[in-house]
């Protein structure tokens, strides 16, 4: 099995996250991994912060939301010469000490998306979320035609034909399912599930998601894409089966068959 990484970073998308981002971004630091910061017009201390740190940094002059940020990070990342991305939010969420196992999956699993899954200590998770969650790997997997763990993390591990979607018409927080979506219906790509625990660390600032309004903004986007690929009860069936969850000694995955109707 081909196990020779292309040329990759962390990118982190950002906002408002004075009280993490030195330690989220020095972690990854100490692992010898370069850095690309996306802040998307931060408010607080978070663009000192950076400034002081051996990151490229990119920001905007106001907010336009997750999916721009993503974007712009992937076209940074595309410029500088890398052939694929690990994305971790500046929260504190997500740990560095989980990228190990998140690139060994992408070395056993080339070509494949690689999402570090919240599947363990859930009970740390707050109940509306872990519903409203629950709800969007149901859909998102619909529309991706293959079942996902924890399609909301954004903790993942990008290959280079998952950064060429980087134009795909979404916004905000339905960018991340919009790729997920249209790498597996457009390229056949499969996606690979590593275990993370959910974390929700003491005197975190609130999420930036709001679950009425984004959760619908999904869910419509969603339901288009069902609808756009056709063949509604078969990617349906494959939806429902289990997801592909591999640790730090994965088993072998199969390649994915083509879904009927995928372009």
């Amino acid at each position: 099995m081909n196990t020779v990484l292309p040329r990759w970073c962390v990118l982190i998308p950002c906002l408002n996250e004075e009280v993490a981002i030195r330690d989220v971004v020095e972690s990854v630091l100490a692992l010898g991994v370069p850095v690309i910061v996306v802040d998307d017009g931060s408010d607080d201390r978070t663009p000192q912060i950076l400034a002081s740190l051996p990151v490229i940094l990119l920001r905007h002059d106001r907010r336009l939301g997750k999916g721009q940020a993503l974007r712009d990070g992937f076209r940074e990342a595309l410029r500088q010469g890398y052939e694929a991305v690990l994305t971790m939010d500046g929260d504190g969420q997500h740990l560095a000490a989980d990228i190990p196992r998140i690139v060994a999956a992408a070395a056993a699993y080339p070509g494949q998306l690689v999402v570090g899954a919240r599947l363990l200590d859930k009970a740390q998770q707050p109940k509306a979320r872990r519903r409203a969650n629950a709800f969007a790997d149901w859909g998102i997997s619909w529309g991706c035609g293959q079942s996902v763990a924890d399609t909301q993390s954004g903790q993942r591990w990008y290959p280079r034909a998952a950064l060429d979607l980087v134009d795909l018409p979404a916004q905000n927080f339905v960018f991340e399912a919009a790729i997920l979506i249209a790498a597996s219906r457009e390229l056949g790509m499969g996606v690979v599930a590593v275990p993370i625990a959910s974390r929700y660390p003491p005197g975190a600032r609130p999420s930036h998601l709001r679950p009425v309004r984004d959760t619908l903004r999904i869910t419509a986007y969603t339901v288009a894409r069902v609808l756009h690929y056709g063949h509604v009860a078969e990617s349906y069936r494959r939806s429902r089966t289990a997801p592909r969850v591999v640790d730090s000694a994965p088993e072998s995955i199969r390649p994915l068959a083509p879904l009927a109707g995928t372009r």
